[in-house]
């Protein structure tokens, strides 16, 4: 399972240079590319919280695991939002475009509260996790109250 997650790491690694200049055939393209890495970074926020809300026992290594899938997904998603992709299948507001240094802070936010979750859970302090999570669930709702519909 370590050398799978290392190669799925290593692989994602490689391609965000990539990611965040990508130029999509089709803005359909963009907007699932975007949805994609924002649905699998919040199935793993939901296994985090799951443990932060003691409705799973703690496991250090699959905290770690978790928060290391975030952290990669949480540098993907910026370089799919092309002009007219606010499309009928995205929630994505007109915000997004109007107000590109807003939405470009709380993106960076978002990621400086991951990286500080990701120390977190390197440490093994279950209160620094904790509150380090809470602290990017933020950061998240944050964005999402600004840029994304309900």
């Amino acid at each position: 399972m370590k050398h799978l997650f290392a190669s799925i790491s290593l692989t994602a690694l490689i391609a965000i240079p990539f990611s965040a200049h990508a130029q999509f055939a089709k803005v359909e393209d963009a907007v699932k590319y975007r949805q994609s890495a924002f649905s699998v970074m919040g199935t793993h926020m939901g296994r985090v919280g799951a443990v932060v809300k003691g409705e799973k026992a703690y496991d250090q290594a699959a905290v770690e695991s978790d928060v290391a899938v975030i952290e990669t997904m949480s540098r993907l998603p910026w370089g799919a939002f092309p002009t007219n992709s606010n499309l009928s299948n995205s929630k994505a507001k007109p915000e997004i475009w109007k107000e590109q240094d807003k939405f470009k802070a709380a993106a960076d936010k978002m990621q400086s509260q991951v990286a500080k979750l990701a120390a977190a859970a390197k440490s093994g302090d279950q209160g620094a996790i904790k509150a380090a999570f809470g602290a990017t669930g933020q950061a998240c709702k944050s964005c999402h109250d600004d840029f994304r519909n309900k």
